[in-house]
């Protein structure tokens, strides 16, 4: 695996585009971009770690706006799929917990794929004021990509072996948290 791809001009931009591309996709490793990219800055110097922080920051601000935006224009329920049982479910997990406290949740809602995507399209649905929530999405997203990019570049200054063994355990750690969260959420669910 060379290095030379991920330092280059373009790495922040396919970066830029996975955060982005998760907000809707939660296949689409976002995290683990942002992560080896932070990884890679603290391992080789480039990209920059506070330019991966705002990219990553301002695209994943970006994606979840598009989803308030959908959920604001369209609903929660014109589209088959969201009437299935499972997203009705999420759906209604998500706005039970904006009731009870949308700062809370759109911030706890950014480390978790799923409750993301519910999150931020009941946000617009249930039409919480634009500016307020652009504020609060934002703050979240900007946190989420500093916890991200972190998690690579502390790995990267612990770990002999140079970017590629860092990007590689950066991208380990990253999945075992992700993996965490995802089973902390789904017990606090039930």
């Amino acid at each position: 695996m060379s290095t030379d791809l991920l330092s280059g001009p373009w790495a922040l931009v396919v970066m830029s585009l996975l955060v982005f591309g998760d907000a809707f996709f939660v296949i689409v490793p976002g995290e683990i971009a942002v992560t080896a990219l932070g990884a890679l800055s603290s391992a080789s110097g480039t990209p920059p770690l506070w330019a991966v922080i705002v990219c990553a920051g301002i695209a994943a601000a970006a994606g979840d706006a598009a989803c308030y935006a959908i959920g604001r224009t369209v609903g929660t329920e014109r589209w088959r799929w969201m009437r299935t049982p499972r997203v009705r479910q999420s759906l209604d997990w998500a706005r039970r917990r904006l009731d009870g406290g949308t700062a809370v949740i759109l911030f706890t809602a950014r480390f978790v794929p799923f409750a993301r995507l519910a999150i931020n399209l009941v946000a617009g649905a249930s039409r919480i004021h634009p500016v307020r929530y652009l504020c609060l999405v934002s703050l979240a997203a900007l946190g989420w990509a500093l916890y991200q990019a972190s998690v690579g570049a502390i790995v990267a200054a612990l770990l002999p072996g140079g970017p590629v063994v860092a990007v590689v355990v950066s991208i380990a750690i990253a999945l075992g948290f992700g993996a965490v969260i995802d089973l902390i959420s789904r017990r606090v669910r039930r």
